[in-house]
């Protein structure tokens, strides 16, 4: 049986081409800052999101830590979304290793309003409360279904952030999505950010890696929390080939990803028992409301067909499309997943 994985875009593998990029990688040591390939990278990402500098990180995960501890200090706190990866996903890294609070908002479609954010900004004057000391956001925001942030939200953000003289992160996990989706350049996004993440090893197809950008003297800093949390790799030049083989082919194709994602939402929407906001598929993520049934029976049925999602909450599944996944696929899935909702019945 042939397997459509809709797990994640984190189940990409290199392409052949690329693998021969990283065949071919010039090497040297990372952590004396030696490997041309890495820093090949990190300059190019600087330079294509309008920062001074970069640092090539082992995750997602690991990029927002480092980047938060930018910002924040043991004590502080961080306004954060409430269904945000960095609250809900990463292991509660900002408490145990930087003794930082989070403070989420509940929103509707994962976009912060520069009120909301203006709200939770702590007084300076109470003795009871910690300072806030950054914001964070996530570009696509996986939690509300992929949804690119506008960029005229995006700058309201960072000015009630500049005007409360507060940081502000941004988790662009999926930041090309967003881009293309949104049809606003990485660069416009990225001047909206102190910091920002994003990640190779989703859409963009490398085996593993994520770069974080600043100025100069935050990423100095940067890659000293890299060596305390053990992410100093050596010749990390063979997955730094694969970084720069992807930013120059892998990112005008996430359009396609884009479109399989809307077919099968498309094709989904109408079945009984089943809801599906279209007005959220905007770039590679479908999320499924079932009416009665739970998402874990739900998931069994699908693998006898040949699907693979993820569960979300008690009655939500995700989908992802990704590299690998082709139009074909995408219009079989709306006919699994019905299958599979007749055998939970």
């Amino acid at each position: 049986m042939t397997i459509i994985d809709l797990r994640s875009d984190t189940l990409t593998f290199p392409s052949e081409a690329m693998r021969q990029a990283m065949v071919r990688a010039e090497l040297g040591d990372d952590v004396f800052g030696e490997d041309p390939s890495v820093n090949a990278l990190q300059d190019y990402a600087a330079d294509l999101l309008g920062k001074e500098a970069a640092l090539f990180v082992s995750s997602g995960t690991m990029g927002n830590l480092v980047g938060i501890l930018l910002h924040a200090s043991r004590g502080q706190e961080v306004i954060v979304d409430a269904d945000s990866h960095v609250f809900r996903s990463e292991a509660a890294g900002l408490a145990v290793v930087g003794g930082v609070q989070l403070r989420p908002v509940a929103t509707e479609r994962g976009i912060l309003s520069a009120g909301q954010i203006k709200s939770a900004v702590r007084p300076l004057d109470d003795d009871h409360q910690p300072f806030t000391a950054a914001v964070s956001v996530e570009n696509t925001h996986n939690g509300h279904g992929g949804i690119a942030w506008p960029l005229a939200d995006l700058q309201s953000v960072k000015n009630i952030a500049d005007d409360n003289r507060i940081s502000l992160h941004m988790d662009g996990a999926r930041l090309f999505n967003a881009s293309i989706a949104s049809q606003i350049s990485v660069r416009d996004i990225s001047a909206c950010a102190d910091t920002l993440t994003f990640c190779l090893s989703k859409g963009l197809g490398c085996p593993a890696g994520s770069i974080l950008v600043g100025s100069v003297e935050q990423i100095r800093l940067a890659r000293r929390w890299r060596k305390l949390l053990g992410g100093g790799m050596r010749q990390a030049g063979v997955l730094a080939a694969a970084g720069l083989y992807a930013l120059d082919n892998m990112v005008d194709r996430l359009n396609v990803d884009h479109h399989n994602a809307y077919l099968i939402a498309r094709g989904i929407v109408d079945i009984d028992g089943i809801s599906v906001d279209l007005t959220r598929v905007q770039t590679n993520i479908v999320y499924l409301d079932l009416d009665a049934v739970s998402a874990a029976d739900f998931l069994l049925a699908c693998r006898d067909e040949g699907l693979l999602g993820l569960a979300m909450a008690e009655r939500t599944v995700r989908f992802v499309t990704h590299y690998g996944i082709e139009e074909k696929d995408a219009n079989k899935v709306p006919q699994l997943v019905a299958r599979a909702l007749q055998h939970c019945a």
